[in-house]
């Protein structure tokens, strides 16, 4: 074919518009591509928000059960469990996420083997840092006391606390577990555990408490038996022949290694304390106002339903975790991206209809739990924030759960820390107390200065990232666990 001034031109150097039918080819191709990775993400991201909200269940049932025995047991489980547990149960959780970048990574690999290995190397990690943490529960009561905390309460709390210790422990084994089958997309497993040990922990307690009348220390210690039946389950299923790939039986080769696999997890662990323990921050903030009482009573209101919201991207960060983490560790850098822009975009979608739930019923969404006018009125001014941060919350855990997949955990905890406690704390305190907004002023400046800030700084840092390099050290860092193994 001759082009202008009658030179020769290829008909491949010519460009073409695309006809209708390739366009609609190619529309349908990525809609099978988008449906291809939502099966997958949901494998995960299903049964993950079950267990989820199996376990809240289980702890929500037993400070009902220990609110019928009077207020001061009340008391003291609700401190045992929000801030002695969840303390402790926040920095075990973000160091079994360890897993979720080497496992996941060494699943995409087919490295099959090495997945029982790390795990037995989390479960030492996790046991030696569980024994580090037990003062916590030996001298409950002095803390408490020396924190302000009325006597009878404390000396409850210390009653408790030990009850709680074989809880403590059974996380040890229990996180590790359930990582090391959520990589595989075995944990369908984890959701029936959790199912069998909530009723198994109703029936506990109705006997427990009215029937062999064991108090509140009784009702703790439902908790704990109930979590030992779902990680025997789990240990059951995994030792005994569920994973025959990935379960190779005990090794001396978990000893080897646990320098780095100590630096991984205490960096998982930084990460997500930074950010369980900013809302806790929140509550304490607001404490300190000049009626704290129907402060603390409308935060709290607030909180609940975000906790309870928060499952589903809680969820998310799971299943985003695992499948960027398959994803790098096949080489598939694309793959990687793609599973991310799916999940950010899905999580987001839910978290906008809640959005607008929260919105359309925000004069009726506190009669669920008050009563109170005063506590009404108060929930109806902060319902805009709670609608804001469902928002934020829809994508900002998603963005964490690439990072754990693609093993940036000590990079964001150092983001975490500047956002939340060098920014958005401050900026609360200013907002609070300086201009006196207190506790909307509070929570905009913690949420605007903190929980934005750090959104913005990981969306940026995903759009930017380099999947293929991303994946070519996913590789690397396989080889590298691998060569410590032989």
């Amino acid at each position: 074919m001759r082009g202008i001034g009658g030179k020769e031109e290829s008909e491949s150097s010519i460009p073409l518009l695309k006809s209708p039918n390739t366009a609609e080819e190619e529309g349908g191709e990525l809609k099978k591509r988008v449906w291809v990775e939502t099966k997958k993400l949901w494998r995960i991201v299903g049964p993950a928000m079950f267990s989820r909200l199996t376990t809240n269940s289980i702890l929500v049932i037993t400070q009902a059960f220990a609110g019928h025995l009077g207020d001061l047991e009340l008391a003291a489980i609700s401190i045992v469990i929000n801030v002695i547990l969840g303390f402790n149960f926040g920095l075990l959780l973000g160091m079994a996420s360890a897993l979720e970048t080497l496992c996941g990574q060494a699943f995409g690999a087919k490295k099959y083997y090495m997945l029982g290995v790390y795990m037995q190397r989390s479960w030492i990690v996790l046991f030696v840092c569980s024994v580090f943490l037990l003062p916590i529960y030996l001298f409950t009561t002095p803390v408490l006391k020396f924190l302000g905390q009325p006597d009878d309460i404390a000396e409850l709390c210390g009653v408790v606390a030990l009850w709680a210790i074989p809880l403590h422990f059974a996380f040890c084994l229990a996180l590790p577990l359930q990582r090391f089958l959520q990589c595989q997309l075995r944990n369908q497993v984890t959701a029936y555990s959790a199912a069998v040990a909530l009723v198994a922990h109703v029936l506990m307690c109705w006997l427990f408490v009215y029937g062999l009348k064991l108090g509140v220390a009784g009702t703790m210690v439902t908790v704990g038996i109930s979590w030992w039946i779902s990680v025997l389950i789990l240990l059951a299923y995994s030792v005994c022949g569920g994973c025959p790939l990935t379960w190779t039986g005990l090794s001396f080769e978990a000893f080897t290694g646990l320098w780095e696999f100590l630096q991984l997890s205490a960096s998982s662990g930084v990460m997500l304390c930074l950010e369980n323990w900013y809302y806790q921050i929140l509550v304490i903030m607001t404490g300190t106002l000049q009626n704290p009482r129907i402060a603390v009573d409308s935060l709290s209101i607030c909180m609940t339903i975000n906790g309870w919201e928060m499952m589903i991207p809680l969820s998310f960060f799971a299943g985003t975790g695992v499948r960027v983490a398959n994803e790098l560790g096949a080489g598939n850098g694309k793959g990687a991206k793609f599973a991310t822009i799916v999940s950010v975009t899905q999580s987001l979608i839910i978290g906008l209809f809640v959005w607008v739930i929260i919105m359309l019923f925000h004069n009726q969404i506190a009669n669920i739990f008050s009563s109170s006018e005063a506590v009404l009125a108060a929930v109806n001014k902060l319902t805009i924030l709670l609608a804001l941060t469902v928002l934020l919350n829809s994508v900002q855990p998603v963005l964490s759960g690439v990072a754990v997949g693609s093993g940036w955990q000590s990079y964001v905890a150092y983001i975490n820390l500047g956002c939340y406690y060098c920014i958005g704390v401050p900026l609360g305190f200013l907002m609070g107390w300086v201009f006196k907004f207190g506790v909307m002023g509070i929570w905009a400046g913690m949420m605007f200065g903190g929980t934005l800030v750090q959104t913005m700084i990981l969306c940026f840092i995903t759009m930017r990232c380099d999947w293929e390099k991303e994946a070519q050290m996913a590789n690397v860092r396989v080889n590298k666990w691998c060569k410590t193994l032989k």
